[in-house]
């Protein structure tokens, strides 16, 4: 149990430091993502994001509650896909709790009543962490030299 625990951990962490996602929902039969900012938070097993009332999204959710979230650090050579279902929710003690400067691109306060919370709960994710990419590439070429597998760090499917 403790290595699931370490692998769950690890996920939060690598979302939590990349902080930036890609949100992919279903759109008819189609796959749409667009790029959100993510508030993670361990302690509710949830992903929170902030959202437009008139997006897209809701309409989306609303009909396909399964979504992807994917982080990416690529010069970092860190990755974590995160599997869950998404609802949308009107809480505003919640909008002002995440209102930040970002948020004031989209809207003037968090007393704006078109903002509303999108709330993801993982029921799965899958993390690839390596020691980054000149180092990678340095275990690769001489993988290919010597007729072995590199070890380009640790990757695993969690149970969240």
């Amino acid at each position: 149990m403790a290595h699931q625990e370490d692998d769950q951990a690890k996920v939060w962490d690598l979302a939590e430091d990349i902080g930036f996602c890609m949100l992919t929902t279903q759109s008819g039969n189609d796959l749409r993502a667009r790029p959100m900012s993510a508030h993670a938070e361990r302690d509710t097993n949830a992903f929170y994001f902030l959202t437009d009332v008139a997006s897209h999204k809701d309409e989306e959710i609303a009909l396909h509650s399964a979504v992807c979230l994917a982080f990416a650090n690529p010069k970092g050579q860190k990755y974590v896909s995160i599997s869950g279902k998404a609802e949308i929710q009107n809480d505003r003690d919640k909008i002002r709790e995440l209102f930040a400067i970002p948020a004031k691109a989209w809207w003037d306060s968090p007393e704006d009543p078109s903002i509303r919370i999108l709330k993801v709960t993982p029921s799965f994710a899958e993390y690839w962490d390596s020691p980054g990419t000149v180092v990678s590439y340095i275990k690769m070429a001489a993988a290919a030299v010597s007729d072995t597998k590199p070890d380009l760090g640790k990757s695993a499917t969690v149970k969240m």
